[in-house]
């Protein structure tokens, strides 16, 4: 780093001294030259004034042609240390008087042509003035001098040097207040970039000294620290979330499992009784759909994050969607001894999804239950307005602080902290609810006035003036469709590489009356499938030597397998993995764990 500094510091020194430089040397240069040729023109100019004045002093001794006396007035030119000779002519060009210098040639006696007025030979000039009177010629004084520039242009250049010396004197001290106003500020930035990368201290800030560009920079670069500072604390909120998430999930996986390992551990004793029998299946049942719970949270979770959860709005009735939410979590409310309360008004029409709408309220319904202790009390309200509709679910539960009102709503977020772990949950449901209202073009908002004081939700959706003119029939109150049996028995190749699973499914659908070979492996299969070509094939994607995928479109290119029936039975949910199903050539997708209901009602329809 101090190099750097040394270096901007050096360029800018030198960048200010080569201008000033070039600026004085390109002046000096021009200046020079201006000089030279005045120099120049005022020495001529003075040899003419010099010669006119012996001209005019001449013109007596023209008219009597007296030499002694044209020679005495030459004389006086010897003064001039330039001059080399002079001479005098009549007008006829010939000689009446010269003056030689002892190192010079005399004159000659004829006056060769008439040629220019002065004429320069190297560093020699020859100068001739007519001398007249009234107009009228009386002869020549010709004039031949040396013009030596050295002195003067000595003079001019030790003054020149002088000059520049001050100058780039002064540029060195402009250069420094420059390097100053410049590189203080960048070896302040680069000071506090290089303790927050050690310190991780996002709250230091670069002093800014100036309000040109460079004062911007600094003030970019704090603007820089204060977003980075708080994307720091947003990426260590998220990571402490996650790990407090992983925990919880680990956990409330765990929590199912428990009871249900200790099921399966008294099944096989041949003393069980068929209550206790009965009594560990239906517990098991209860922990299998808590554990699909759990992995459907977490599927809604990440499609509504990726952007992929997509409605299917119906007209529908608010006040019919309530009660179905109602109805799946009675359960709870009976087990946890709550009292409900519910003011239901006349139908309520809006457009929506059924199903999301359903899932918002039995969060929000099995939160209230969840978070009441035993015996508590959960209110359901309707408050109606011409364009809109908000429907409050009241507690009396354990409330939530005011500093985490707005937090509950993040994903993954847990109120529930301490390691008892009473209520479970992985915090994801609030932020799904939320995100499913937000999607309908409503509000979800919470209201508690602190720990134990109860809170109540509200949610607030668009609803429609008037009732359709055909009313969808409830859907609840239903009764329950009955098990489908299939017609006759079918062949079916079960492919799964978990044996468990794959053993078990086929125990199940003999269990029917099914004919079932199973495989655990897509070559496996393959084989057994061109051995009989089966009817329905039920392919798990993730298996050796073929996958579920290339299983599927071989089994389709062999005689007669475009009529086999083939389901995707699979852990990958996704609308893309369903797509990539149906292009295999699958014409069912399920998602383990599989409901035998549905998947029995398949196997009837196929028959």
């Amino acid at each position: 780093m101090p190099d750097r500094q040394a270096s901007i510091r050096l360029r800018l020194m030198r960048v200010v001294m080569t201008t000033t430089l070039a600026a004085l040397l390109l002046s000096a240069a021009v200046l020079l030259l201006y000089e030279l040729r005045s120099d120049r023109a005022g020495w001529v100019q003075d040899l003419r004034t010099q010669a006119d004045l012996v001209a005019r002093a001449s013109l007596p001794v023209l008219n009597l042609a007296d030499r002694q006396a044209a020679r005495e007035n030459l004389a006086l030119l010897q003064r001039k240390s330039q001059i080399d000779a002079a001479g005098l002519y009549d007008t006829q060009g010939r000689l009446i008087a010269a003056y030689a210098a002892p190192d010079q040639p005399p004159l000659s006696a004829e006056l060769a042509g008439g040629g220019a007025a002065s004429r320069f030979r190297q560093r020699q000039m020859e100068l001739r003035q007519p001398v007249m009177r009234d107009g009228q010629l009386l002869g020549t004084m010709l004039l031949r001098a040396h013009y030596d520039m050295w002195p003067g242009l000595l003079d001019y250049l030790g003054l020149l040097g002088i000059v520049t010396l001050a100058s780039l004197a002064l540029a060195a001290v402009v250069a420094q207040r420059l390097q100053r106003a410049i590189t203080e500020p960048i070896v302040a930035i680069s000071a506090v970039a290089r303790e927050v990368v050690q310190t991780r201290n996002f709250g230091l800030r670069a002093p800014r000294t100036t309000r040109d560009e460079v004062g911007a920079l600094v003030d970019a670069f704090n603007d820089m620290l204060r977003e980075l500072g708080g994307q720091a604390n947003a990426l260590r909120a998220a990571d402490r979330r996650k790990d407090e998430f992983l925990a919880t999930l680990a956990h409330e996986l765990r929590n199912p499992l428990a009871p249900i390992a200790t099921a399966l551990a008294i099944l096989p004793r041949g003393d069980t009784d068929r209550a206790t029998l009965k009594r560990m299946v239906d517990m098991m049942q209860r922990q299998m759909q808590q554990l699909v719970r759990l992995i459907d949270d977490l599927m809604e979770a990440s499609r509504i994050s990726t952007g992929r959860l997509t409605l299917r709005p119906e007209r529908l009735d608010l006040v019919e969607v309530v009660r179905g939410a109602v109805e799946s979590v009675a359960p709870a409310l009976l087990e946890r001894q709550h009292t409900l309360s519910a003011a239901w008004p006349a139908p309520v029409w809006l457009d929506g999804d059924r199903t999301r709408l359903g899932q918002v309220f039995a969060n929000l319904l099995s939160n209230a239950a969840k978070y009441t202790e035993p015996g508590g009390r959960i209110g359901i309200a309707f408050e109606l307005a011409p364009d809109s509709v908000t429907v409050h679910v009241s507690d009396t539960g354990i409330g939530i602080p005011a500093d985490r009102q707005q937090e509950v709503f993040e994903m993954f977020t847990q109120l529930d902290r301490s390691l008892a772990r009473t209520r479970t949950g992985l915090g994801v449901g609030l932020a799904v609810a939320r995100q499913l209202v937000q999607m309908h073009e409503g509000r979800l908002e919470l209201h508690s006035h602190g720990a134990g004081c109860g809170s109540v939700f509200s949610v607030l959706l668009p609803r429609l003036a008037d009732a359709p003119a055909e009313p969808p029939p409830l859907a609840s109150g239903r009764p329950p469709p009955p098990r489908a049996t299939p017609a006759r028995p079918l062949r079916v190749l079960v492919a799964d590489d978990n044996v468990d699973f794959a053993d078990g499914l086929a125990s199940a659908l003999r269990h029917d009356g099914h004919q079932v070979r199973v495989a655990h492996d897509g070559l496996a299969a393959l084989e057994l499938a061109r051995a009989e070509l089966p009817e329905v094939g039920l392919f798990d994607i993730g298996m050796p030597g073929l996958d579920g995928y290339e299983l599927a479109r071989a089994l389709r290119r062999e005689p007669g397998g475009a009529a086999t029936r083939l389901v995707a039975i699979t852990g990958w949910g996704q609308q893309a993995d369903q797509q990539q199903a149906r292009a295999a050539g699958f014409d069912e997708h399920l998602v383990k764990p599989v409901d035998m209901d549905t998947l029995l009602a398949l196997l009837a329809r196929v028959a």
